[in-house]
């Protein structure tokens, strides 16, 4: 499979280096030379020093013989046009990185228009990741797998007796429930019945979610069921936008604090009931007269990560109940579990992980990305013409670094065990570290063509 990004900001790179690992030929495409170069050094990918809006560039670089152009600049109308050139210039698909909160009630007729296949939007759709969270009567991070049936939680064991020091296969209270991965020191590692669990290793579990509840008391994790009804956003951005207009339809009581003032007067024209502050949202005095510790939720999506941080701590400090900072740089990732803070949140990740699904096909549902790419979990409906249908779990050969975390037979949540067969329309999700995705394609790659010949074989 042919790809060609266009934009290589931290979108682009993210995107590059992800498809480096899936042996996808990559052409990353930007008007910064400098950046190519620092990008050469660290990924196997062609870059060319050029603008992906000139057409005589376009057909310089074969664009009809490519299965996928990204354009992800800075820009929206050059994304846009990129993409529409692209099209017309015989490139089989096209996405578009389009964020202006202006053109969100007119994609269906851009997308027409302009021959555009898939649009993202990075602020959206964290701000309906957040919202999602918020929204949840529970105090802890789940991502949803099949329709909600599944669920899969982050749980930090501290130091907590009855987990630490223990293998897998000796801890109690697991019914319904697997550790499909461990998040140790900065390194995921997809484990066995011999792993042991260590001192503050993050546990990735997935179940029901009656049994996952279960599991959250004994660990001592806040199953507080408040509701959440009033919010404050650091940050008026596009995110602290998005998420604002989403809650007040929710009837959440919303309060944003914004530093700059013109800033302050669109979101004041914009939204309808939301409580506008134009401060210093660092200043514990301001947050402290603006009722900080009364509120249910504290979010943190300004432009820069130390803040959020910082701020979503302070605001934990002060008694709010769920806090939650958007964070951009890779490297904060590793430090995330040490900081006593709900979820932190990278749009850059949760955008990648859209368009893997949009790469992957219609029976691949949904990709979540784990520790910043180095293990991802994928969402498949099983076709009956793929290789592991009607074969005991034990028997598919799975590599180390991959385990099948839960599957939903005819409706039925199913955490698979050896003698555990796989049928045609199954749900299956798989954990898998980055290093055995070519194993987990050639898993899933039909056997005689098929429906997801395409899909699995091009790349």
């Amino acid at each position: 499979m042919k790809v060609m990004i266009v934009g290589a900001g931290k979108l682009g790179y993210k995107l590059a280096e992800l498809m480096n690992h899936e042996d996808i030929d990559v052409t990353l495409v930007d008007v910064n030379l400098k950046t190519l170069e620092r990008i050469s050094d660290h990924l196997d990918v062609l870059t060319v020093a050029a603008n992906g809006i000139q057409i005589g560039a376009l057909k310089e670089l074969d664009i009809q013989t490519y299965d996928l152009l990204v354009a992800a600049t800075n820009s929206d109308e050059t994304n846009t046009l990129i993409c529409s050139l692209a099209k017309k210039l015989k490139c089989k698909k096209t996405i578009a990185r389009i964020r202006n909160p202006e053109f969100t009630e007119q994609l269906d007729f851009v997308k027409n228009e302009m021959g555009i296949d898939h649009i993202i939007n990075p602020d959206l759709t964290t701000a309906m990741e957040i919202e999602r969270y918020l929204l949840k009567s529970y105090n802890f991070y789940a991502d949803d797998f099949a329709k909600g049936k599944v669920s899969m939680v982050d749980f930090h064991i501290g130091n907590i007796e009855g987990f630490t020091g223990k293998k897998i296969m000796e801890l109690e209270g697991l019914e319904g429930l697997l550790i499909t991965a461990i998040s140790r020191e900065g390194d995921l590692i997809i484990p066995n019945g011999s792993t042991r669990l260590m001192k503050e290793d993050v546990i990735h579990v997935i179940g029901k979610a009656k049994n996952i509840n279960k599991l959250g008391e004994k660990l001592k994790t806040n199953m507080d069921k408040k509701h959440t009804k009033k919010v404050m956003i650091l940050g008026g951005g596009k995110i602290g936008y998005y998420l604002a207009h989403r809650l007040e339809s929710s009837n959440v009581s919303v309060t944003i604090v914004e530093e700059d003032k013109t800033r302050c007067h669109y979101l004041s024209e914009k939204l309808n009931h939301a409580m506008i502050i134009h401060g210093d949202g660092t200043d514990i005095n301001l947050l402290e007269e603006e009722d900080l510790a009364l509120q249910d939720a504290f979010v943190g999506v300004t432009g820069y990560d130390e803040q959020n941080l910082l701020m979503a701590l302070v605001a934990k400090q002060s008694g709010v109940n769920k806090t939650i900072a958007k964070i951009s740089r890779p490297n904060y990732v590793h430090i995330i579990d040490k900081l006593d803070i709900d979820v932190a949140l990278n749009p850059v990740n949760i955008t990648a992980s859209d368009i893997l699904r949009f790469i992957r096909g219609g029976k691949v549902v949904s990709v979540s990305l784990l520790l910043g790419g180095q293990g991802e979990v994928t969402e498949i409906i099983v076709s009956e013409d793929l290789p592991i249908v009607g074969k005991p779990i034990s028997k598919l050969g799975l590599p180390k670094g991959i385990i099948i975390g839960a599957i939903v037979h005819d409706g039925e949540v199913i955490i698979p065990k050896g003698d555990t067969i796989i049928y045609p329309k199954d749900r299956i999700v798989v954990f898998s570290l980055t290093s055995d995705m070519p194993a987990l394609k050639k898993m899933l790659r039909p056997s005689k063509g098929g429906i997801l010949s395409e899909l699995w074989g091009s790349y």
